[in-house]
């Protein structure tokens, strides 16, 4: 069952209360008037009461229903309904809030009671009078010398006469419909040349802040009719606070590429509602706003900002959209015992493609911002790219990528502070790209006609560069990529990796992996690095060393290759097996004494299941006339899968 309330004012903020309030509260609004009630029609959950009560009417009103709680949000001068409101309140035991008008200071002015107490604080002081006070108060200055007086009012004829009738000249009439902006009036009291402005002490709504500022900037005083402000309430903001349900609910709402006009209406009304907007600090310069500001970029400190300022509805702001490459997962996943909603915004590949006039979604789309990412891979396989940059990766270091693994003719279109006032789009290719520099954060277009996706297994032994280092032949490399068969993420040891042409075959095969090349030969090293970017793989990573030594600082791996083990084989295991004992691995034997060793390897270990499998190559070779078939070497490919179970 809702907690019953009841809130007195036909004001806005009696009706911001009503709006809010609404579907939290069995709610009754009361109102003196049917404007006032017309004013709530279409607010939902709510009753209203309309006509004026006194005093005992009220209290027999909340005996009645028995409210929790009343709140009076009645208009500034309404002395006797607040008064009346506060006396039954204490008399049936009935919580109250009072919800104040935002309005100046006292410092900001002279207060004086009346429009009279006006002219008469008026009549002993020399300068110009700007009256802002409405026509029906003229009257009341009679007696002051109005050559310097002038009168602000409606442009009806009932208010020019009122002018006539007060002695305003007819020079000294301004006949204008507000609101009025602080420039508006500041051009008015310039133009009056006013020492004194004359307003009643209205609150937002009458626009009062305007009129105070506006006579602090041009150097007049105010005389404010009216009681200085309250100081027994709370604001319209620290009442909803109260008495809002806490529902922790924070939105993560995406804000485009940055520029103001991306924003989407759903982001907007977001950023209008919140009591907070928190981000990093370069996005919280983005977005425009009178809230306030906290900049937090880790999900761990963003959380804390919000738990030490006790938001009600927080906005956190991210650039982008918070579905492509976004810290927003890992930001909701932080926050997962609040009430979490995503907004989404225009990611940057889409207001790019838009402003190249291309459709976007045929393009590869990259994030190299803190990340890797298999950019050569992608340009090889696909005509269109999209990266963003960041960080290590600059637009100038990926035109150096490009160049360096053979791609330094592919057309290059580099987009920078997309959706700002000097956004620059410049095109040219990767060679020319290649140390450039550009805005950190921008985003590329890569072209490459050429591409085209290859599957790449058993790669003919010529294809690479070879020198005198051994080599797995490619018949017997299909069979061992087979038998490794590694994932498109896989983390792989090459162990022994000679000329690199396992490790090459398995960068291509797991394009989102990694693979590391351990080598002891300083002059193979610098042959596998050749075949890397003789291939495009770089996702390939060469370690100098010899096993085991060299891979104790490796990263733990899903699938190992031993290709040559200079004697250490239990050793490997025992590394590989101690980082990841699920590995799976697969040795190859050429002699005799290697395949003792792996079979008495395979037999002491606990794998899930062990596998070898013999491979006999014989290749043509031209003799004279004729062809022969040239026996290889044969070879024993040795598979074991870790995780239990011996097999």
């Amino acid at each position: 069952m809702k907690e019953k309330l009841c809130i007195f004012g036909g004001t806005s903020e009696g009706r911001t209360l009503a709006g809010e309030l609404g579907g939290c509260y069995d709610l009754t609004v009361c109102v003196a008037t049917d404007y006032g009630r017309e004013m709530l029609d279409g607010t939902e959950g709510c009753r209203v009461r309309t006509g004026r009560m006194d005093g005992r009417e009220m209290e027999a009103f909340f005996r009645e229903n028995g409210f929790s709680q009343v709140i009076d949000a009645t208009h500034p001068y309404a002395l006797e309904v607040s008064a009346n409101i506060r006396r039954a309140c204490e008399r049936t035991g009935t919580p109250l809030l009072r919800v104040l008008r935002d309005s100046a200071a006292a410092s900001d002015g002279v207060f004086v009671d009346s429009a009279a107490g006006a002219r008469d604080f008026l009549a002993g002081r020399s300068g110009n009078i700007l009256l802002t006070t409405g026509s029906k108060e003229l009257g009341a200055f009679a007696g002051l010398d109005m050559s310097r007086v002038w009168a602000r009012v409606l442009p009806v004829q009932a208010s020019i006469a009122a002018c006539e009738a007060a002695g305003i000249a007819p020079g000294h009439i301004i006949a204008m419909q507000g609101p009025f902006s602080q420039e508006m009036n500041e051009a008015t009291l310039r133009a009056v040349d006013a020492r004194w402005l004359v307003t009643k002490s209205a609150g937002a709504a009458g626009r009062f802040a305007e009129k105070i500022a506006a006579a602090r900037a041009v150097g007049a005083e105010s005389v404010i009719i009216g009681r200085p402000p309250e100081t027994e309430g709370v604001s319209l903001r620290a009442a909803l606070e109260r008495l809002l349900p806490r529902e922790r609910a924070v939105s993560l709402v995406g804000i485009g590429p940055g520029g103001g006009d991306c924003l989407t209406q759903e982001a907007r009304r977001a950023l209008e509602v919140c009591d907070a907007v928190v981000g990093a600090e370069p996005v919280l310069d983005a977005v425009k706003t009178q809230k306030p500001k906290f900049a937090a970029f880790r999900p761990e400190d963003v959380r804390r900002a919000l738990e030490q300022n006790d938001f009600c509805r927080p906005a956190v702001v991210l650039r982008g959209d918070v579905g492509f490459f976004s810290g927003a997962q890992a930001l909701k996943d932080t926050l997962a015992d609040w009430e979490v909603k995503l907004i989404p915004g225009i990611a940057s590949p889409v207001y790019f493609a838009a402003r190249l006039g291309i459709p976007w979604d045929g393009v590869k789309l990259l994030s190299l911002h803190g990340r890797d990412g298999a950019l050569i891979r992608a340009v090889e396989e696909n005509r269109r790219v999209m990266a963003l940059t960041g960080g290590a990766n600059t637009a100038g270091a990926v035109g150096e990528r490009l160049v360096r693994y053979g791609l330094g003719d592919v057309a290059v279109t580099v987009g920078e502070r997309l959706s700002y006032p000097d956004e620059r789009i410049t095109r040219l290719t990767a060679r020319e790209l290649a140390g450039a520099s550009f805005d950190k954060l921008s985003i590329l277009l890569i072209e490459n006609p050429e591409a085209g996706f290859r599957i790449r297994r058993g790669i003919p032994d010529e294809a690479f560069v070879r020198g005198e280092t051994p080599m797995t032949k490619a018949e017997v490399r299909a069979v061992c990529l087979s038998a490794l068969a590694p994932d498109g993420d896989s983390l792989i040891w090459d162990v022994g990796a000679g000329t690199g042409s396992v490790s090459v075959e398995c960068a291509l095969s797991a394009p989102e992996g990694r693979v590391y090349a351990v080598e002891k030969s300083p002059a193979a090293c610098g042959l596998i690095r050749e075949n890397a970017l003789k291939f495009r793989v770089e996702n390939l990573e060469v370690v100098g060393g010899q096993a085991p030594e060299a891979l104790e600082g490796l990263p733990a791996p899903t699938h190992v290759f031993v290709g040559g083990s200079s004697g250490n084989l239990r050793e490997i295991f025992d590394v590989v097996l101690r980082k990841n004992p699920d590995a799976r691995i697969v040795a190859v034997a050429v002699t005799l004494e290697t395949q003792a060793e792996l079979t008495a390897l395979f037999r002491q270990r606990d794998f899930a299941c062990t596998q070898a499998v013999t491979v006999s190559v014989s290749r043509a070779k031209k003799a004279g006339d004729h062809h022969l078939m040239a026996a290889q070497n044969t070879v024993t490919v040795f598979t074991a899968q870790g995780g239990g179970g011996h097999e």
